[in-house]
């Protein structure tokens, strides 16, 4: 019997034009393939057509399987032989569970390859021309967690730029953590839902106003939270947008 192999797989943000040449290339070879709700429906249709396709669910408050489940399954069908896809939203170690995929194939002496993807902490903001950085004025980032499971203090490092996933059910906790740790109420912040994709918009705010802003606006996940005077740049690039 051939030698099956897992392909942890980084399917971006939203536009599914962004997946890497590899990791589609991935896709059309694989017998199997375990998708994420946020990995774009787009990939499916380049499957072979006897490929086994499994939804895993993954989306806040919905898991179609557990995380226990999925690790079986990547094992048993690379087990049987078969070229396996897992296919995960964004890039499939940063916030995900990707590194626990990974670490149970490792334990297993399964044969696997990670295929990074574009996160959508780099890629929404983006897609509204907000930058990062910029040359001798920003010059820090930081990628964060709205939501911490154990109930930790949420993160707010000194950085000029910081980007929050999984915020938007926790935003005022977020909010208050970044003021607490020094920056000012007049700072401006955005939140991008669906971003790169056709659905996305932006709700642009600052931190005295995003907590309302984001009740009023009805703000839904998945959203990147955006903190830092580099907003300000998406408001002279896209200015159609932020309205």
């Amino acid at each position: 019997m051939a030698r099956g192999k897992v392909y942890i797989i980084g399917a971006g943000p939203g536009d599914w034009e962004l997946i890497s040449v590899k990791g589609l290339k991935k896709i059309k070879e694989a017998d199997v393939i375990l998708y994420d709700f946020l990995a774009s429906a787009e990939f499916l249709r380049f499957a072979k057509k006897k490929a086994q396709l499994i939804c895993c669910g993954k989306a806040d408050g919905l898991h179609l399987l557990e995380q226990a489940q999925i690790n079986k399954l990547l094992s048993k069908f690379a087990k049987q032989g078969k070229i396996v896809a897992r296919l995960k939203g964004g890039d499939p170690l940063v916030f995900s569970r990707g590194i626990e995929e990974v670490l149970y194939l490792k334990n297993k002496g399964i044969d696997f390859e990670i295929i990074q993807g574009i996160t959508s902490a780099f890629s929404a903001p983006e897609s509204f021309g907000i930058p990062l950085t910029r040359k001798g004025k920003y010059s820090s980032i930081a990628v964060l967690t709205g939501r911490k499971s154990n109930g930790d203090k949420l993160d707010a490092p000194d950085c000029d730029t910081l980007v929050y996933l999984m915020a938007v059910a926790n935003i005022r906790n977020v909010v208050e953590a970044i003021l607490a740790s020094g920056k000012s109420k007049n700072t401006p912040c955005a939140f991008i839902e669906r971003g790169t994709s056709p659905e996305e918009r932006i709700i642009p705010g600052t931190l005295k106003d995003i907590v309302d802003k984001t009740k009023q606006y009805r703000v839904k996940s998945p959203a990147v939270f955006i903190v830092g005077e580099v907003v300000n740049y998406g408001k002279k690039i896209r200015d159609d947008k932020f309205k």
